[in-house]
């Protein structure tokens, strides 16, 4: 392909990626949550401003100098930003479908994209903590030219993380379990290369070393860092080329579920109906298991640190952040999209009177039940005498009579269909009300334990914790047909936007 060809199409291409963020049709729901999420943006760069002017004096008083310690701890700050791309980041395979029936060739839209990775401003936004880092700690020992290697080795960095995050995250795509590949591999290379030998912590030199090299401008330095980065862009490229055929021929891996009855739920007629539909459709569908196993692991990992470390002991918010946390995370994942699974089949429900009402009640058995997850790994803090009994129970009765009565609201004003084994990014999904309201669930319960904490103690904050959810959780046939009343008035306008984004 002649070269005027190749910068026409990666101009259109870019220009086409840029449309297609300002024309989603949900752009104009999430309008003012992009406002909000621009704050946050400038709130963090601002963030990372101020840590990196102080970061410089944290290290006075060491044996190696500020830029050292920080180079040397380069795989915390490459593990945080590969967490941080589930949010943000797409495979390639996702925007060159519509392409394909264009006179282009596959292997330029896949190179086109592939390069386009390495350039995203995500890989820059780090830089508001390390150019300010930089101009303090690097010019006094390496001049300007020292700086802008010290700049150009960390975006070498993030450019090599962003296409390690694509190779982990179309084999996530595959199958849920390779999620856990990355974090054992991390854990694994900081045990052995910082704990295992604490005379030696060749993890922590080496990263030292290799960021001196482009300060100096060795070209060692870089022949590493394209050593690594070639042979990581090669096998992305043949992983992204494979997903595509996939995805284009709708060629899926068919799997056979076994039928199980449940006939256990039969007793409670059409509540026990849909507690079988709850129940399956964790099992099956692909967006529904992902919330729930991401979701469960998020309340191990935070259990098993909180049980096992000293790192929350002396922090008293932290404790009640962990212990909330916990017991809420799992609720605002499903909740805060409730209704949204059943915009499939909507048209169905509305037949007889009075189904909704019964699928809102099996709906908060349902959550009521799987509250038991939280409870079973808040055992794990309680034998280690960091929380009392008390306040797991309290904890368990607030999120069952208080936030669920909270999230169960959404329900009367989702009208957004989720597309149950589509692999989607949530960007373009939540709307302002389901930001919001997942936000004050997850914090609001936090403030008031933490406020009845301060102004009693614990046994008193879980014990009002505990009569107040116990009175939401006994009067939830009331608060259930008010919801349901409400869904009914506005039943026409949420099916029509039900129908609208199938």
């Amino acid at each position: 392909m002649e070269l005027s060809k190749i910068r026409l199409f990666y101009k259109q291409i870019s220009h086409n990626q840029r449309l297609q963020t300002r024309r989603h049709p949900m752009f104009e729901k999430n309008k003012a949550m992009k406002i909000l999420g621009y704050f946050f943006i400038a709130f963090w760069a601002a963030y990372l401003i101020m840590l990196g002017i102080s970061a410089f004096s944290w290290f006075d008083n060491t044996s190696y100098e500020a830029f050292d310690w920080i180079d040397g701890c380069m795989v915390g700050f490459l593990s945080f930003d590969f967490i941080s791309r589930f949010g943000m980041q797409e495979t390639p395979a996702q925007n060159i479908k519509q392409y394909k029936l264009l006179p282009i060739p596959t292997k330029f839209l896949l190179h086109t994209f592939l390069v386009r990775m390495g350039f995203q401003p995500y890989n820059l936004f780090w830089f508001f903590f390390f150019i300010p880092f930089g101009i303090r700690a690097i010019p006094q020992y390496f001049g300007i030219w020292g700086l802008v290697g010290f700049i150009l080795g960390w975006w070498l960095m993030y450019v090599l993380n962003s296409y390690w995050y694509l190779l982990w995250r179309t084999l996530i795509n595959r199958n849920f379990l390779f999620l856990l590949c990355p974090f054992v591999l991390t854990a694994l290379f900081v045990f052995f290369g910082f704990f295992y030998d604490m005379d030696h912590q060749w993890a922590f030199i080496g990263s030292m070393r290799l960021m001196r090299g482009f300060c100096r401008w060795n070209p060692m330095s870089f022949v590493i860092v394209f050593a690594v980065g070639v042979p990581l862009y090669i096998v992305n490229y043949h992983m992204q080329k494979g997903t595509i055929y996939a995805e284009i021929a709708k060629t899926e891996m068919i799997k056979l579920f076994k039928t199980h009855n449940m006939v256990f739920l039969d007793r409670f007629g059409l509540i026990g109906e849909y507690l079988k539909l709850e129940l399956k459709s964790v099992w099956r569908n692909l967006v529904m298991r992902k919330q729930f196993i991401t979701g469960s692991l998020c309340m191990l990992l935070l259990c098993g640190l909180f049980s096992f470390t000293g790192i929350y002991d002396d922090m008293v918010f932290m404790r009640v952040f962990v212990c909330v946390y916990c017991f809420t995370c799992l609720g605002v994942m499903t909740l805060t999209t409730i209704m949204c699974a059943e915009g499939n089949y909507i048209d169905g429900l509305m037949v007889r009177k009075e189904t909704v009402l019964s699928l809102f009640r099996a709906k908060y058995y349902f959550q009521c039940f799987m509250l038991l997850i939280p409870f079973a790994f808040s055992l794990l803090p309680v034998s280690e005498g960091k929380i009392t009994l008390a306040t797991a129970f309290g904890c368990l009765f607030f999120t069952s009579g208080a936030v669920f009565p909270f999230l169960f609201q959404l329900a009367a004003y989702n009208d957004t269909t989720i597309h149950l084994n589509e692999k989607i990014t949530r960007s373009g999904r939540d709307t302002k009300m389901q930001m919001l309201v997942s936000a004050a669930a997850l914090f609001f319960p936090m403030l008031v334990m933490y406020a009845l904490i301060q102004c009693f103690d614990e046994h008193v904050a879980a014990l009002a914790m505990i009569v107040i959810g116990v009175i939401g959780t006994v009067t939830h046939p009331l608060w259930l047909r008010q919801i349901y009343k409400r869904f009914m008035k506005r039943r026409y306008s949420n099916m029509e936007g039900f129908r609208n984004s199938r």
